[in-house]
């Protein structure tokens, strides 16, 4: 009998395991990143990422000492205003539009507003878009089992960084 309880304690222990819905990734530890952002900061895990607020007026003179800009979700309609589409794909540093359901293509395509655009994926927290004189990427970032908890977050921002690190300015 007590075999049994055991063996049953042990499956029991098995299958929750499996069915966790938090993921422990290892913390992005690359060079120390700045990051312009427009909205709230997020709670990322990384203390060698620094979060400046900036204005959407300053992305039409954007400031060479960002890695990259973030805009968060209460920002993407005003984000995929015509204006500035140019500066997405001339700035040369890549931007993450946070909680966007939209792909990159309402923020580059001017004749298309953030409303208007066709939800593209239900599975994407985060779009990234990145164009320079050699080349063009977008990416996108899924959460873990697509569940928002604390830790599916931390574990997008962390690819997030580890993407920015890799690019070449």
């Amino acid at each position: 009998m007590k075999k049994i309880s055991m063996i049953l304690f042990f499956i029991c222990f098995i299958v929750t395991a499996c069915n966790s819905d938090t993921v422990d990734t290892p913390r992005y530890e690359g060079k120390s990143l700045v990051i312009g952002l427009i909205g709230d900061a997020p709670n990322v895990r990384e203390k060698n990422v620094d979060f400046k607020q900036i204005t959407f007026k300053q992305l039409e003179d954007l400031s060479p000492d960002y890695d990259a800009i973030f805009i968060m979700k209460e920002y993407l309609s005003e984000a995929a205003t015509q204006k500035y589409a140019k500066v997405y794909k001339n700035a040369g540093i890549p931007f993450f539009f946070i909680e966007t359901t939209k792909s990159y293509l309402p923020f580059i395509n001017e004749e298309l507003s953030y409303e208007d655009a066709p939800d593209l994926s239900s599975d994407t927290y985060a779009t990234g878009y990145y164009q320079s004189d050699k080349e063009f990427q977008y990416w996108g970032y899924g959460l873990y089992n697509d569940k928002v908890n604390e830790s599916s977050i931390a574990d997008v921002y962390t690819r997030i960084f580890t993407t920015m690190e890799s690019l070449e300015k």
